[in-house]
């Protein structure tokens, strides 16, 4: 579990380094100011969590189910919390028109992040 926690928040961290400087240089030339902050709190969440996982990582010599929920959440909420503020950000270079079922899934994604925060707090209470 280890090593699995660290490689996601290795692929996770390089992931956001990568779309933190598309967004710095390159994104802000083809959307708008409103749209660039949307991709900026899609890269500050995922940075949140990447160090959350980490900070995990600690935990997972343990056998506690509750880290592995933690992990699982906290990689979920990445996936769908940042995932859809990138997607509603690029929009329009996109030609999305209908975010209807896109809006929907950011706080179903924080959702996850809250559960991922919990967990964590749970295991921390459980271990001794």
């Amino acid at each position: 579990m280890n090593k699995r926690i660290i490689l996601t928040a290795s692929f996770f961290g390089a992931l956001a380094v990568v779309l933190g400087a598309f967004g710095a240089h390159s994104l802000k030339n083809l959307v708008d100011a409103y749209a660039l902050d949307i991709w900026h709190k899609g890269v500050e969440y995922q940075f949140y969590h990447v160090f959350a996982l980490l900070y995990l990582s600690t935990f997972a010599r343990y056998k506690n189910k509750l880290i592995g929920f933690s992990f699982l959440f906290f990689t979920l909420g990445i996936l769908l919390f940042s995932g859809s503020l990138y997607i509603l950000a690029l929009k329009d270079i996109l030609n999305i028109t209908n975010t209807k079922i896109i809006g929907p899934i950011t706080p179903i994604g924080g959702l996850f992040f809250i559960l991922g925060w919990i967990s964590l707090f749970l295991a921390a209470v459980k271990d001794k």
